[in-house]
């Protein structure tokens, strides 16, 4: 496909609207799906063309997963991309994790340490600052409800058992557990996220609100306090 042509001077089933149309969203390419979104190109430029350097624009990755990581500024520096388009394109990666979430919530399961990272998974692992999240339970480990208790830097997560137990009593919650997430990808805790869990844990154990877990949410792989058997 010559992408330097005007869109309307392509083949019908070049172009990505009408592909999609004929053949179905699964037999479009990245760059045709997004192009679809933008609908329009700007001059000299089809919207193919303008969707494929937005896929290769990210600095962390490219391609879709990169979206996650540009912000309306890097995006609006593109020619040819204003706000309207900004905001859609930031839009498509929020209604990728929520629909992410929202298939993971079927299977949550708080005594299974897999469904909850799956459920956070989406939500956190392209954050590039960490972020600590409170999850609140009842007295039949049903889900009252989460609270994100501290967005920190991109290697600390400035928190205190004091701000997780208020947050267990604003909830009216009988159990509490953990996530937070590496930017770095690895999920393997820290000596502080050891000292910080030992900690919470203790402060649980007094108000008799017990930490059941605590979550460390890496790329695509995550570890478990209780799962490793360091919670007691």
């Amino acid at each position: 496909m010559k992408y330097s042509q005007r869109i309307q001077e392509l083949p019908p089933d070049e172009r990505p609207y009408e592909k999609c149309l004929s053949t179905g969203p699964e037999n479009l390419t990245d760059s045709e799906l997004l192009a679809v979104i933008l609908r329009s190109g700007t001059r000299g430029r089809s919207s193919v063309q303008l969707a494929d350097q937005i896929l290769h624009l990210g600095r962390k990755e490219q391609g879709l997963l990169g979206i996650y990581h540009l912000s309306m500024e890097e995006l609006m520096q593109i020619h040819g991309i204003g706000q309207v388009k900004a905001v859609q394109i930031k839009c498509i990666g929020e209604l990728s994790k929520r629909i992410a979430t929202r298939e993971a919530r079927k299977l949550l399961d708080f005594h299974s340490p897999d469904t909850i990272a799956a459920y956070y998974m989406e939500r956190m692992r392209h954050e590039e600052q960490e972020q600590m999240i409170c999850a609140m339970l009842n007295t039949k480990n049903q889900f009252l409800g989460d609270e994100v208790i501290s967005r920190g830097t991109v290697n600390a997560s400035l928190v205190s058992p004091r701000d997780l137990i208020l947050a267990a009593f604003r909830h009216r919650a009988v159990y509490m557990i953990l996530v937070h997430n590496h930017p770095s990808g690895n999920p393997e805790p820290s000596k502080d996220d050891l000292l910080f869990t030992k900690r919470v844990w203790e402060a649980g154990a007094l108000v008799d609100i017990p930490l059941l877990d605590h979550i460390v949410i890496g790329d695509q792989q995550y570890f478990s306090f209780r799962q490793e058997g360091l919670l007691s």
